[in-house]
C-alpha cells in the first residue's frame, strides 16, 4: 500500500475542513468548490516552501475561501451566535497558527473549530 505524502495528506485534510463547513451554511455550489481548489494549489505552493506552515493550512484555506466568497457572494460564515444586530462573518484565529476555529468578535467567543460549523449552527453540541 502506497503511503500518503504528510503534505498532500495536511492539503486534503485543509479540503476536507473547509467543504464541511460551506456544506453546514449550504454554500458548497461548484464554482464554490472551484474556490477551495483554487486556495489548496495555492497553499500547496506555500507549504512547499515553508514546510513547518504545514499546520497552519487549514486556517489559511479558510481565510482565502471567505475572501473569495465576499467577492462574489458575501459575508460566509455568517454569526449563528448573535441574534442582535445586523449579520457579521466570523473571523478565523488564529490567522496564523495551528488549530483554527471560528471567532465572532462581536460576542467574544469562539464558535466552533474550522470544520465544525455544522455542530455549531445547530446551537447544541455536547461539551
Amino acid at each position: 500500500m502506497e503511503s500518503i505524502d504528510p503534505l498532500e495528506q495536511t492539503l486534503h485534510t485543509a479540503r476536507a475542513l473547509v467543504l464541511a463547513d460551506l456544506a453546514a451554511g449550504e454554500v458548497a455550489a461548484a464554482d464554490v468548490v472551484s474556490m477551495v481548489e483554487d486556495s489548496v494549489v495555492q497553499r500547496r505552493w506555500w507549504v512547499e516552501q515553508w514546510p513547518e506552515g504545514a499546520e497552519f493550512v487549514a486556517g489559511l484555506v479558510a481565510q482565502d475561501v471567505q475572501d473569495a466568497l465576499l467577492e462574489t457572494y458575501g459575508r460566509w460564515p455568517l454569526c449563528p451566535v448573535c441574534g442582535s444586530g445586523g449579520p457579521h462573518a466570523l473571523d478565523v484565529e488564529p490567522e496564523l497558527g495551528p488549530d483554527p476555529h471560528w471567532v465572532c468578535h462581536k460576542a467574544g467567543v469562539k464558535v466552533a473549530a474550522v470544520g465544525s460549523l455544522g455542530t455549531a449552527a445547530g446551537g447544541t453540541s455536547p461539551s
